[in-house]
């Protein structure tokens, strides 16, 4: 989706424990969620990180206007692909990234000034090593597997686990609904390198088969 999602379908998609909302928290390629936003509220610690944070309040609000209808179009579709339970609808599905939106948009000048936006691209970030407890990524990698190589998923992940003791990615589908094929060799290179990876399910599911992440760490 060209908007984001909600601190409660973050909690969901990531499986978030109350335990997890307290530690230092990235999120990557986070665009226009209101995650950050409700969660600094809330007096938790959180950067986001994507490149879309070096334009204006009104070239993202241009940009994302301009993918609404395809995306909309797109998922009209494919209605099939999708459980349409908590939303059941693609206009409820639009008014709710809207919503989302419009918090982040309201946000983003003081999130700038305050540091917790942060443009950066994945695979490089200007972070520390370790600098993170916790690091997740949604819709992004994995979901555009179409688009992404291989390469760079594996470059992608290892930059998380390098700035964060923790990384989770959601979900492992690609857009079309398929598990995508960088997964298995992700987790095999992960852990010849010593990381623990499991595929976790998680309390939430939007596309059909969609409600499992990758949980990568590094053994105590």
């Amino acid at each position: 989706m060209p908007w984001g999602h909600s601190l409660d379908e973050y909690i969901r998609m990531f499986d978030l424990s109350a335990a997890d909302r307290q530690r230092l928290i990235l999120d990557c390629a986070g665009g226009a969620a209101s995650f950050n936003v409700e969660m600094t509220r809330l007096g938790y610690k959180i950067i986001s990180c994507d490149p879309i944070y070096q334009f204006s309040t009104p070239e993202i609000a241009q940009h994302i206007e301009e993918s609404y209808s395809n995306v909309i179009k797109s998922v009209q579709a494919h209605r099939d692909g999708y459980i349409w339970r908590e939303t059941q609808s693609p206009t409820q599905l639009e008014e709710a990234g809207m919503t989302a939106l419009r918090q982040f948009m309201d946000d983003l000048s003081a999130g700038l000034q305050q540091g917790r936006y942060v443009t950066a691209q994945l695979p490089f970030l200007p972070f520390n090593t370790g600098q993170f407890d916790l690091a997740l990524s949604g819709h992004f990698l994995f979901t555009n597997s179409d688009t992404l190589s291989q390469e760079f998923h594996l470059a992608a992940l290892l930059e998380m686990c390098r700035v964060a003791t923790e990384v989770r990615v959601f979900p492992l589908l690609m857009l079309s609904g398929e598990v995508s094929p960088w997964v298995e060799p992700a987790k095999k290179e992960l852990e010849s390198r010593g990381y623990k990876v499991e595929t976790q399910p998680v309390p939430y599911e939007f596309q059909k088969g969609g409600d499992q992440m990758l949980r990568v760490s590094m053994p105590a």
